[in-house]
């Protein structure tokens, strides 16, 4: 069994106590995680398996291969966070074509619903959404394929919201569908417990245009 040792703050004369702390991780073998696929075609929800003891916990956030196992095989190249006081919205977001953005999101403090909305031509769902819980305590994650529209509402003061996304930041290319659009037909205070006149949205994401405007920028691939 492998051990750290960690030394105390009192030296003994020149010497100083340690004491053994217990490093050991799970077995390879049983490090893993849940991945499903959801109703909008190529959504995935992804459960890590957790492993706690007296010390804390310890779970696999992102394994390339196990992802690609579950047709997850974007390559992802950055890594963002941002901050949101309870009530904040941010979204709905994408990015257009050349620079289309998978992502992988999750909530590393507080709490927030998570919905995507399937916006590629063709596709069986497209105009449909699907609201997700991500939490600290569920530590569930959220692949959102590229041809998708994404945001969320924070639930807590602080939440920190984590994106792992494929592609960088292009503002020549940055767009969204206007969260209310009547078209989308997300009944946002069944979905949050949150009536939507108390969301704190950005100016910018007030005049994001309809879904119809964005009904040709992504094609469905079965």
């Amino acid at each position: 069994m492998a051990k750290a040792y960690r030394t105390s703050p009192r030296a003994i004369g020149k010497q100083r106590a340690v004491h053994a702390v217990d490093m050991s991780l799970p077995d390879c073998e049983s490090v893993g995680m849940k991945i499903t696929e959801l109703a909008l075609p190529g959504a995935r929800l992804i459960e890590p398996r957790v492993f706690p003891d007296e010390r804390g916990f310890f779970f696999e956030s992102f394994k390339q291969s196990t992802y690609e196992a579950a047709g997850i095989r974007e390559v992802f190249i950055q890594d963002n966070r941002s901050v949101s006081r309870k009530y904040v919205f941010r979204g709905l977001h994408f990015q257009r074509p050349p620079h289309a953005q998978a992502k992988i999101v999750s909530v590393s403090r507080g709490s927030a619903i998570d919905v995507i909305v399937d916006i590629r031509a063709g596709s069986p769902t497209f105009g449909k959404h699907l609201a997700v819980p991500l939490s600290m305590e569920n530590r569930h994650r959220l692949f959102v394929p590229k041809g998708f529209a994404h945001g969320f509402v924070a639930l807590e003061d602080d939440t920190e919201f984590d994106y792992k996304v494929s592609d960088e930041w292009h503002p020549e290319c940055e767009s969204g569908v206007c969260w209310n659009d009547p078209a989308l037909d997300i009944d946002w205070k069944a979905i949050t417990g949150i009536d939507p006149s108390e969301f704190i949205v950005s100016p910018k994401d007030l005049v994001f245009p309809s879904l119809e405007s964005s009904s040709t920028l992504f094609t469905y691939e079965a």
